[in-house]
């Protein structure tokens, strides 16, 4: 069976299950393309010029819509002797080259990103999600100062433990002294981070 080319303004409203006002509106909305005369509706153009324009936002709402138009018109009055009408929107159409982009699709990107941007924001303003570059300066500097502290410990150990003669003495001090030097780098560490990520 072959799509009709055009269509009255009722038919039309028939084959997308739309009353009569709908299109009406979309003809003051130009949104709507009509044969030469003006009399018929151009059905492939208008379908699509329709899909091109809708407004992403109340895609959810349109498909509910849709939803109760099938169970009213399909499923309350399935028949096998009557070949149901096609009520679903046309799938989208391919955008020649060359051709502006959809206004649409782009809208809704935009407003895809916004969203993404705010939930970012969200989670900076939670304390969930800091900057990438102050936490890797913070790393490396907590890093390298922990380095400069274990090899200042050599020179200062050194002549304590050249007087140790009980090995269990030797591990005490050594042990303390590497406690000391963790804490102290774990502190300064901390400060240094919370610094870098606050003036980042």
């Amino acid at each position: 069976m072959t799509e009709p080319q055009y269509l009255s303004k009722s038919a039309f409203a028939a084959r997308i299950g739309r009353a009569p006002s709908y299109i009406t509106w979309l003809k003051n909305n130009n949104r709507l393309v009509l044969s030469a005369d003006g009399k018929q509706v151009d059905v492939q153009a208008s379908e699509a010029l329709i899909r091109d324009t809708a407004d992403p936002s109340k895609a959810a709402v349109a498909e509910r819509h849709q939803q109760d138009r099938i169970q009213r018109d399909v499923y309350g009055q399935l028949s096998t002797s009557v070949e149901p009408t096609c009520t679903a929107a046309p799938p989208p159409a391919n955008t020649p080259a060359g051709q502006l982009p959809d206004f649409q699709k782009a809208r809704a990107l935009r407003e895809h990103n916004l969203a993404q941007l705010a939930e970012i924001e969200l989670h900076k303003a939670k304390g969930s999600l800091v900057a990438l570059p102050a936490v890797k300066l913070g790393a490396y500097n907590a890093g390298r100062l922990l380095r400069d502290q274990l090899f200042g410990m050599p020179p200062q150990l050194a002549p304590e433990l050249a007087v140790m003669t009980d090995p269990w003495e030797i591990e005490k001090h050594l042990t303390a002294a590497l406690r000391r030097t963790l804490e102290d780098a774990e502190r300064l560490s901390s400060a240094d981070l919370e610094h870098a990520l606050n003036t980042s």
